[in-house]
């Protein structure tokens, strides 16, 4: 199938399910945190999900290629971004399954009503104004520092968004973990799975996965850990194995 490239940009390929992406050449494109969290994640047959902050729409088209979902939707505030996002669903002929939304994620459980998700997912801005200096590229800025929104907006409005029992995903920094953990509680999101990601098995973890259930129990399972690399350039089995070769 056909599908116009705006100036900048480029068709990669997902090598999954023979899915392809839009992406910018020298623009933000999907990292190694959203491949980890689409298979972090779950949905069940008959479950719906959504993704804040969907950027080029990467987590749907992953969880669609993975999951037998009733529907993906993602959700973008930058219309740049949805609009390439839109066009790779077209591209792989999922627009029966993916649907983008460009909106704020402050706005989100207005946007789509309260308790409407089984399954709400995010890969959201790392860094809040104390961490790192804000890369001059904007989008870029918004993708990882919280200029548009907070850890706090993305966590009260997934719990907002989910239904009694839903579940949210996401992947994050571990050191403000106890500050996720904290705001997680706050809003009645009980975390249930953690797992720790190290680029190489010598290494600190530098991001975590964690699962919570909107009014779950109290009771977190810390998994065995995600390794990146075996080396410089080599990732390890268990990447492959996350990703679904």
């Amino acid at each position: 199938m056909t599908i116009d490239l705006n100036e900048n940009e480029r068709i990669d390929d997902l090598q999954r399910n023979g899915y392809q992406i839009i992406q910018k050449k020298d623009g933000f494109c999907f990292g190694m945190d959203a491949v980890l969290l689409s298979g972090f994640a779950q949905v069940k047959p008959e479950e719906k999900a959504l993704d804040l902050g969907t950027g080029t729409g990467i987590i749907p088209i992953l969880l669609e290629a993975k999951y037998e979902g009733i529907h993906y939707t993602g959700l973008e505030i930058q219309e740049e971004m949805a609009d390439m996002a839109r066009r790779s669903v077209v591209l792989n002929h999922l627009e029966e399954k993916v649907s983008i939304v460009t909106g704020d994620i402050k706005e989100a459980s207005r946007l789509f009503g309260a308790a409407s998700f089984d399954v709400v997912t995010s890969n959201p801005p790392y860094m809040n104004d104390s961490h790192g200096l804000k890369n001059p590229d904007l989008p870029k800025a918004i993708a990882r520092h919280e200029v548009l929104c907070t850890l706090e907006d993305v966590v009260r409005e997934a719990a907002r968004l989910l239904r009694p029992g839903g579940r949210f995903y996401m992947v994050h920094r571990p050191r403000r973990l106890i500050e996720i953990i904290t705001v997680l509680k706050e809003h009645k999101l009980e975390p249930k799975r953690m797992k720790l990601v190290h680029p190489y098995v010598d290494r600190e973890a530098n991001m975590v996965l964690i699962e919570a259930v909107r009014g779950g129990k109290s009771m977190v399972k810390v998994e065995a850990p995600i390794i990146v690399y075996r080396e410089p350039g080599v990732y390890t089995d268990q990447i492959y194995t996350v990703y679904g070769y």
